[in-house]
């Protein structure tokens, strides 16, 4: 089973500051091992130079028959093997053993088949490359954090940013079109712009330009069915005037439909501009329900599981459920029931259920599967965000379709 790591390891900040120590750590350790190898190898060789000093003035007191000087003699105790068989063996050397539990650097050379050595004290040679490295080792912690701190302030500064920028994108996203990120570093033109600056600034400019082109669909849509209007009126009033008969009956009936058609038009671009006032009062769902229901003039029943007091616009409430039962007689098949659950209104047809697009995406304008504008669930949708109620279109179980309508701030009925 794969492990899932933490969220927060997926962060740029968490990135950055593992990047940094690892980069840290890899340069402490280079330069710490450069630096302790060039060291040791300067300390050693100054303490070989005296070991082979030392030795050269022991070989002559040694051919003099004079006394040997201090810690030097022949096959003296303490004398490493190694350096005894090189030495018995006709060579010079030297090398660094303990001797008491104390570092000493031998040199030793042949001396009539023995061997002629010499010792000088090593420890305070091995006691300053081991105080090099625990300040190299400190030195390199110290570095590390401090390069983390600054690291982590330069990175939370850009995150941060970056962060703000998001949440602006979201907002967009959620409908609010005036917002911005307007990142100062983007009105300034003398000022050079990073990466960040970039994408504010692209993300603002896009906002600006599709919150226009959004305000012009709107104006667009408002004018011709204003537009629309009048020519309309006009033309039922000629309708009434028709005689009788077929024909006068069909003409009625389109000029019905470009009438209604305009006024949902009007309804969604107010809906869309955002213009809408919402007139609150507290009302018993299930009897708004059957006056929905007795509105409409179509066969639905009505099923109070938990009536509920809801504090809601009437007017578009009614217009939300009445065009759920419309469209539920229009486009599916009966029985079509509309339920009351406490806050939750449900109402279900058995037809085929609605379409996949409108379960993937929700409603669309002027798509309804061939028949109508799709313009009656849309504005139900509309007139339920205004109420702050969700309105979901779901598929509903043993066949048909089911609108599921819950309401904000309801209490027991």
């Amino acid at each position: 089973m794969r492990r899932v790591l933490p969220a927060w390891t997926a962060t740029l900040t968490w990135k950055s500051a593992c990047f940094i120590v690892v980069m840290c750590c890899s340069l402490a350790a280079v330069l710490g091992a450069l630096v302790h190898v060039q060291v040791t190898r300067q300390t050693v060789a100054t303490a070989r130079d005296k070991a082979l000093a030392k030795l050269h003035d022991a070989s002559r007191a040694y051919e003099a028959g004079e006394a040997l000087p201090p810690d030097s003699g022949l096959d003296p105790a303490g004398l490493p093997p190694e350096l005894r068989a090189l030495a018995v063996s006709g060579h010079r050397a030297t090398l660094v053993a303990d001797h008491r539990g104390e570092p000493l650097m031998w040199a030793a050379a042949p001396a009539d088949g023995r061997a002629l050595a010499t010792a000088i004290d090593y420890g305070q040679s091995a006691r300053t490359i081991r105080g090099l490295d625990n300040a190299i080792i400190g030195s390199s912690v110290l570095a590390i954090c401090g390069t983390l701190l600054v690291g982590a302030f330069a990175v939370t500064r850009v995150t941060r940013r970056l962060h703000q920028t998001a949440t602006v994108a979201r907002r967009i996203t959620g409908g609010d079109l005036d917002a911005r990120v307007a990142d100062p570093r983007t009105k300034d033109p003398s000022r050079h712009q990073d990466e960040v600056s970039t994408v504010a600034g692209a993300l603002d400019t896009m906002a600006g330009t599709l919150q226009a082109k959004l305000l012009s669909e709107q104006r667009f849509t408002a004018d011709v069915a204003h537009e629309l209007r009048t020519p309309l009126t006009g033309l039922q009033a000629a309708s009434e005037l028709l005689p009788e008969g077929r024909p006068t009956q069909l003409v009625r009936e389109r000029v019905r439909t470009m009438r209604q058609l305009t006024e949902d038009l009007l309804e969604i671009s107010r809906l869309d501009s955002g213009s809408e006032r919402v007139d609150t009062d507290l009302h018993q769902l299930a009897r708004l329900a059957r006056r929905v229901v007795r509105a409409s003039g179509t066969d639905t029943e009505v099923v109070v599981v938990r009536d509920a007091h809801v504090e809601t616009d009437r007017r578009r409430l009614e217009r939300v459920l009445g065009n759920l039962v419309a469209n539920a007689h229009k486009h599916g098949r009966g029985p079509v029931v509309v339920t009351v659950d406490g806050p939750v209104v449900t109402v279900r047809d058995h037809g085929d259920g609605y379409p996949d697009y409108l379960l993937a995406h929700g409603p669309q304008r002027f798509r309804s599967g061939g028949k109508g504008h799709g313009l009656g669930l849309t504005i139900a949708v509309g007139q339920a965000e205004a109420i702050g109620a969700s309105l979901e279109f779901r598929g509903a179980e043993g066949g048909g379709a089911l609108a599921v309508l819950t309401l904000p701030g309801a209490s027991g009925g």
